[in-house]
């Protein structure tokens, strides 16, 4: 038997077939079922082919028998025939097709060079090599091969076992991990807490989810704890309602802007009467948007009175521009986890309010309205005002972290507008972030449009009254806001016309029918008596007493300022009226100014020795303060110190200096509706503010004069009558 030197060769030639061969025995044959024969053969020694005799049938040639030289038995061979053993041995031990009965055999062959033979012919190496083995002639050659090749084999075999055990360990593991679940899922269903449904649910609403990967990776570690608990645990639902916020939560899902700055202009003309310039500053903020493309741009902040439409500004900006639309109340916040959320391990922990609007809105660039921003206190819990640092960041807020989430999420595409009405209250940081929109009270005309345009048909409809055709005529609406009301906006109106209102829709169950047209002696049987009157001006109209302007957070107001000096006294100046340290330091620099200039105003200089001095602001229970009142008290003095009184239906605002300088104040517009609504004819002033007056509709001050002052000199020669 010899072999061929390519085994692909089909029909082999003389050249194709191996020179050394062995003379075999067959042991037996055996019909294979696809009709081929497979044939058991013993070695019994080698040979040398020579020259080929014949090739048809089959390849006769003239051999010559090999016998194996003989060996020397020496120590070395024998320790190399030993080790042959040894890794023959170690091979069998890790092939698993190899029976373990083979090992007996090895041990039992004395000879060693039967030995060589067998381990040759039997382990797995390839023909080549067994081929070499068998051309050998010298035994302790063809065993040094052989070592060699066992070697190689050994750690072949090495390497296959260990791959096929770290598979076979995979795959138990696997195998155990199923039959574990298994056996958890029936014990659930033993229990009656299946949840199995509730997190597919999860998985299923995960799979057409848009998000970031570590929102991704954060609801899936979830995902894998909820599967692993009861659902009567406490850490369940906390864990289910997490992960159903980051399901909710629109992390790319946004709605289409539409930057029509006509269409723009128009939802801003239908919801809002007036405010010319505010509409047009939010049309070019509109138009930068636009032009951008991002939302990298200053922080709308809408400062004003209560009650002229700050918050519903906001709604029509979203409303312009196509975008969801979200309030979020700040009045009275002290907890800066209202901001930040909750840390979740909290029983009863929530996310904060900003995620919470997020949700709400369903889109991740809604337009969040956080309204009264000037109200946000702080205590022991925290600043909730820091935390509204870093919403309103445009550098920051795109990698928001909120407590309850544990997730960052990008704000960078919301559009943030606070309101305010005072920016005294507004943390500087905080302020500093803000591009600050101030919106001034409504004038009494203005109010008369918007109750018209607005507020009786909302109320007519709030009552059922629509189908109702009477009519409220602008006389009426006058008094009623003359009358009844002294606010800068119009939800006094709109509660005034709502009591209305209600008289008329009683009425109409009484009788059957309405009256066509209200008139203004129907007022006072409707709402009453006039709760304001100019008759409180008239009872005060005496020396010593003038009135001033004042701004407040609800809009302006007149203030009334007395003085008196009273016998056997030393000259001390006493305050009331729960005043603020301003308008104490503008009292005392008032009565220094006029002690110094005695002579110049005809006052007796033992004034300031002999009396005490008495300056009294009424309503005593609201607090008062600022410069605003410097030239009023200054006045109210001269007049007592003098005898004569202010010129009637006066009212003045100015800050004093001790050199008799008159300074401007700020709240003008707002000051002289309230000088308008009280009656007053004549307003004087700081030459310096009239520009402020300028601004003023001139609609809206007819009726009033104005008088622009520089000096104290100047004021007193205006005010003070014979």
């Amino acid at each position: 038997v010899v072999a061929q030197t390519d085994s692909n060769v089909e029909e082999p030639k003389a050249d194709d077939l191996a020179k050394v061969g062995s003379v075999a025995r067959i042991i037996k044959t055996i019909r294979m079922p696809d009709g081929g024969l497979t044939v058991i053969m013993q070695g019994k020694t080698r040979f040398e082919m020579g020259a080929i005799v014949s090739e048809d049938p089959y390849f006769r040639a003239k051999v010559k028998v090999l016998p194996d030289d003989e060996y020397q038995n020496d120590e070395s061979f024998g320790a190399m025939v030993a080790s042959i053993k040894d890794l023959a041995d170690e091979i069998i031990r890790l092939s698993p097709n190899v029976p373990s009965e083979a090992n007996i055999i090895l041990k039992n062959i004395e000879n060693p060079s039967f030995l060589i033979h067998f381990i040759s012919s039997n382990f797995n190496s390839s023909i080549t090599d067994k081929q070499k083995l068998l051309e050998i002639d010298d035994p302790r050659q063809r065993a040094e091969l052989l070592l060699n090749l066992l070697q190689t084999e050994l750690q072949y075999a090495e390497l296959k076992n260990k791959v096929t055990t770290k598979t076979r360990a995979e795959l138990d593991k696997q195998q155990k991990d199923y039959f574990l679940q298994q056996q958890l899922k029936a014990i659930r269903e033993e229990l009656g807490g299946e949840n199995l449904e509730e997190v597919k649910e999860l998985q299923k609403r995960a799979e057409a989810k848009k998000w970031p990967k570590a929102a991704k990776d954060s609801f899936e570690k979830g995902v894998e704890k909820l599967e692993r608990m009861h659902p009567s645990t406490p850490d369940y639902s906390l864990i289910y309602n997490h992960l159903d916020l980051m399901l909710d939560l629109p992390w790319d899902d946004v709605t289409k802007d539409e930057y029509d700055l006509k269409k723009a202009k128009q939802i801003l003309d239908h919801d809002h009467y007036g405010m010319d310039k505010i509409k047009e500053r939010l049309l070019e903020y509109l138009a930068v948007l636009k032009l951008k493309g991002d939302m990298k741009s200053p922080i709308l902040c809408f400062v004003g009175p209560p009650g002229i439409g700050k918050t519903s500004l906001g709604k029509s900006i979203a409303n312009a521009i196509g975008r969801k639309y979200v309030r979020v109340s700040l009045g009275g916040l002290h907890d800066e986890s209202e901001i930040r959320g909750h840390r979740k391990t909290y029983i009863g922990a929530m996310p904060g309010r900003i995620i919470q609007s997020i949700r709400k809105a369903g889109s991740s660039n809604p337009v969040i309205i956080l309204d009264e921003i000037d109200k946000v206190g702080s205590d022991f819990r925290g600043d909730p005002s820091s935390a509204l640092l870093e919403v309103l960041d445009p550098e920051q807020n795109n990698s928001f972290y909120d407590n309850y989430l544990e997730v960052e999420y990008d704000l960078s595409k919301v559009l943030f507008i606070t309101t305010a009405n005072s920016l005294q209250e507004i943390q500087p940081a905080l302020r500093d972030r803000l591009e600050i929109i101030s919106l001034n009270g409504y004038a009494t005309e203005e109010k008369i449009q918007i109750a018209k345009r607005h507020l009786i048909p909302r109320q007519k409809a709030a009552h059922g009254l629509e189908k109702q055709s009477f009519k409220i005529g602008d006389k009426v609406i006058e008094k009623i806001i003359q009358d009844y009301t002294r606010e800068s906006g119009v939800r006094e109106l709109n509660r005034m016309l709502a009591s209305v209102m209600r008289k008329l829709a009683k009425e109409f169950i009484d009788k059957g029918r309405l009256k066509s047209s209200l008139s203004v002696a129907d007022v006072e049987k409707y709402l009453g008596t006039p709760r304001y009157s100019n008759e409180t001006y008239k009872m005060a109209h005496m020396p010593g007493v003038a009135v001033g302007l004042a701004y407040t957070y609800v809009g302006g107001d007149i203030l009334f300022i007395e003085a008196t000096a009273s016998d056997n006294g030393k000259g001390e100046l006493r305050l009331t009226g729960n005043l603020g340290n301003v308008m104490k330091e503008s009292a005392t620099t008032a009565l220094s100014y006029l002690q110094s200039n005695a002579k110049k105003y005809k006052i007796d200089p033992s004034v300031f020795t002999t009396k005490n001095i008495h300056i009294h602001v009424p309503e005593g229970a609201t607090p008062k303060d600022g410069p605003s009142a410097g030239i009023t008290m200054m006045t109210a003095l001269a007049s007592a110190f003098t005898g004569r009184k202010v010129k009637p239906y006066l009212a003045m605002t100015g800050e004093i200096t001790l050199r008799g300088q008159v300074l401007p104040v700020g709240g003008i517009k707002e000051k002289v509706l309230a000088a308008k609504r009280a009656g007053m004819r004549e307003i004087l002033m700081s030459v310096q503010n009239e520009k402020d007056v300028k601004e003023i509709d001139s609609e809206f001050i007819k009726g009033l004069e104005f008088h622009y002052v520089k000096t104290m000199n100047q004021v007193l020669d205006q005010a003070l009558v014979d």
